[in-house]
């Protein structure tokens, strides 16, 4: 969704002395409590700069965070596969994605919830690379018919291999994230020149409540090095990993992210790093992190308010659902997610499609939520005035009393309307609602007629050859 967004209609979760207390707060966590580090030599390196160090603890100085802060770029270019500027982070757009894959999958054609398989990857990536509204993909590595060694890195090689938009992906292990860059680098030719113009960027975490484990901090020191864009994103729940009050919880949620972005930036200053925040609820009810609270939401808007304090592009959720199947709560929950982050500051925003609390993941969900960020956009992009857009000399024309049916002004400017895809308007049909069968329709249509452009045959062979030595390594 390249379409500029932000200066139109919004909202604020936070004012500005909210912000700052914030702010203040995370400081004071960091200089006074500090964060868990395991690795020594990050911890020597935070020290030569002024942290204070005793055992695993570190106390970061405000000073610190202050000049990471700064060094971190206020805007990222993505790129697609062939080259083209597909998302310009932190310059007023807001783009959504989808995964490529997950656990189970809701099929499209049986309606059965099922364990996802590699195959899958295929329908999610074509799917995801037709719709107009979703900007790139996340490869997480679940399908439950490889081995879990490799699947991280099965998973980035078929969706660069069915996927012509800018490319999210994560790592089981650090193991995988190498296998990743190698990847990466065979596609673009070398690793600097993927840096260059990046079609893919890299998603990471911490662990809450404030702790950096060796895995995550030697992941980030990878693709800081290899100046790959990068989300840091803590995944706590209120009640659980994070303290149960608004406040608190982003407070520690801030500090986690500025914490993370010191590390990296000390590993190589200015390499691009954007931040993520997902604080959830934990539902006493039910025992899981909830997707779908409308608390999740409003504090991932008041998230991305943070990182545009900090000017560092902010990267967050929305289109998922905690409902195990297609139906009412499905639509109503990604709906209001979807509309509070186009209204929040946020740049990136993945999960479109995800269902029953990030198990699940259905492509007809994703067709659905696409035509959805269609028609909350237009509502976004609030009232443009001018003098062409008041009309007042048509206004004139038409007089009292007359009709502006069969006047130029409408034939011109008539297409400015939305008009949906699936949601009906007829004055007369079908009793009961028909969307779902257009979805399916439309979804084999996709399958059958939508050519992905992309040019493998340069690396195919390459390709197969990294496949056929990941699967020896099992």
């Amino acid at each position: 969704m390249n379409s500029n967004l932000k200066d139109k209609i919004g909202f604020e979760a936070l004012t500005e002395e909210k912000i700052q207390e914030i702010h203040d707060a995370s400081l004071t966590i960091l200089e006074e409590q500090g964060v868990k580090v395991d690795d020594d030599e990050i911890k020597e390196m935070l020290a030569d700069h002024g942290a204070d160090v005793e055992g695993d603890m570190v106390c970061i100085p405000s000073e610190l965070v202050e000049k990471a802060v700064n060094s971190a770029p206020d805007s990222i270019t993505l790129y697609n596969r062939s080259g083209e500027v597909s998302m310009e982070v932190g310059k007023e757009t807001i783009h959504f994605g989808t995964h490529a894959d997950m656990l189970q999958i809701i099929d499209p054609f049986t309606d059965e919830v099922r364990e996802f398989k590699r195959e899958d990857t295929e329908m999610m990536t074509k799917v995801a690379d037709y719709l107009p509204n979703i900007d790139f993909a996340l490869a997480v590595g679940l399908a439950s018919d490889v081995p879990e060694k490799i699947q991280s890195q099965l998973a980035l090689l078929d969706t660069v291999r069915n996927f012509s938009k800018t490319i999210n992906f994560s790592s089981n292990d650090v193991q995988g994230l190498k296998d990743q860059l190698e990847i990466l680098s065979i596609v673009a030719g070398d690793l600097k020149t993927f840096s260059e113009k990046p079609f893919a960027f890299y998603y990471c975490e911490p662990i809450p409540p404030l702790y950096h484990p060796q895995e995550s901090t030697d992941k980030l020191r990878l693709v800081a090095e290899a100046g790959v864009p990068s989300v840091y994103m803590p995944y706590c729940m209120l009640g659980g990993t994070a303290p149960i009050t608004f406040a608190a919880a982003l407070a520690q949620c801030n500090a986690e992210v500025l914490s993370g972005v010191v590390i990296h930036q000390l590993m190589n200053e200015g390499a691009p790093i954007i931040y993520g925040a997902m604080p959830s609820v934990f539902d006493m009810q039910t025992t899981v992190g909830a997707y779908a609270a409308p608390e999740f939401h409003m504090l991932i808007a008041a998230a991305s308010e943070l990182a545009d304090y900090y000017g560092i592009p902010f990267y967050g959720t929305a289109g998922a659902s905690d409902a195990k199947v297609i139906d009412e709560q499905a639509v109503s929950e990604g709906t209001m997610s979807c509309f509070s982050s186009m209204l929040s500051k946020a740049d990136l925003i993945h999960d479109v499609g995800i269902m029953d609390h990030c198990n699940s993941l259905s492509p007809e969900m994703l067709v659905l939520y696409n035509e959805i960020l269609d028609m909350l956009s237009v509502y976004r992009r609030g009232v443009p005035v001018n003098s062409d857009e008041l009309a007042l000399d048509v206004i004139d024309e038409v007089g009292a009393a007359g009709h502006y049916l069969t006047h130029s002004h409408t034939s011109k400017n008539f297409k400015n309307i939305w008009y949906p895809e699936f949601f009906s308007r007829a004055m007369e049909g079908e009793e009961e609602s028909q969307i779902r069968n257009k979805i399916k329709g439309k979804i084999e249509e996709i399958m059958e007629n939508h050519k992905v452009c992309v040019d493998n045959d340069r690396i195919d062979d390459k390709l197969d050859e990294v496949e056929s030595e990941l699967f020896e390594r099992v």
